[in-house]
């Protein structure tokens, strides 16, 4: 990895693709946090927190590359329903915890439907996510504080959605600038095209559905976290202040970021 400790400016995020991406051939959105800045003047640690799509069609060169990533845990957002369909992928076989923490319950998916309607991925769909309750994100948040957890890979099956949301909570208790939370939000489509190519290869399209709409399917509309970011800050004052709303301690929030912040800032 290329040392990434200098501060960067917020535009070169949206560039430094290459930096943080670990492009298997097998799994997708398969990348790093580190190396962001933070308001108070330090830097998220490299190689701590990994996000990602699915797992369970890497090839054995790609098993190599994820063992030397020397991987502590396995967080997995998807239904269980998702889980018994795709398996849960190779990491639990080579060490790591494995803990599943539903973001959308079985027969969740209806239920957004109800809640937002038939839009498609957006914000308003995200804020939903919080109406199945707070469970998944103290369970998430407990994780997070315990330094032993890390390094963690953090999914769902294509790592964009739930993934998305997640690590959007994660990067707003380490302070980072919210413009770059957006940018690394958009990431995700820059591996669309790898992703599409590959399931036309190997599995072959969804029935009824060409390489276009899978594409789009497969990306993130660029507003939609920005939108769920504003409507935290419109219902509850923002991220952090949800978190504490659901019972998350100031002094939990404090070893997150210990977790995974390196360098000396100013007080939070």
């Amino acid at each position: 990895m290329t040392d990434n400790s200098n501060a960067q400016t917020q535009s070169d995020y949206s560039i430094d693709y290459s930096e943080r991406h670990h492009r298997f051939a097998g799994t997708f959105n398969f990348r790093d946090i580190g190396g962001y800045p933070t308001e108070d003047g330090r830097t998220v640690k490299w190689g701590r927190y990994f996000r990602a799509g699915r797992q369970d069609r890497v090839t054995a060169e790609d098993l190599q590359g994820l063992a030397a990533l020397g991987i502590q845990t396995q967080i997995d957002l998807r239904k269980p329903e998702e889980i018994l369909d795709q398996g849960r992928g190779p990491l639990e076989d080579m060490g790591a915890q494995y803990h599943n923490i539903p973001v959308i319950p079985d027969g969740g998916t209806d239920q957004l439907s109800k809640l937002v309607g038939d839009t498609g991925i957006s914000g308003a769909r995200y804020l939903a996510y919080l109406e199945f309750g707070p469970e998944a994100w103290l369970r998430l948040f407990a994780l997070f504080e315990n330094a032993a957890s890390a390094p963690m890979v953090l999914h769902c099956t294509a790592g964009k959605d739930r993934t998305g949301v997640s690590t959007a909570f994660l990067l707003s208790v380490l302070g980072v600038d919210r413009a770059i939370i957006e940018a690394d939000f958009k990431l995700t489509n820059r591996d669309v095209a790898r992703q599409v190519d590959f399931i036309e290869r190997t599995v072959g399209l969804p029935a009824g559905m060409d390489s276009a709409t899978l594409a789009h399917h497969a990306g993130v509309p660029e507003q939609a976290i920005g939108d769920f970011l504003d409507g935290l800050e419109q219902r509850w004052g923002g991220p952090v202040a949800y978190l504490r709303s659901i019972g998350i301690s100031d002094e939990s929030l404090a070893a997150v970021r210990a977790c995974f912040l390196e360098g000396e800032g100013s007080s939070h």
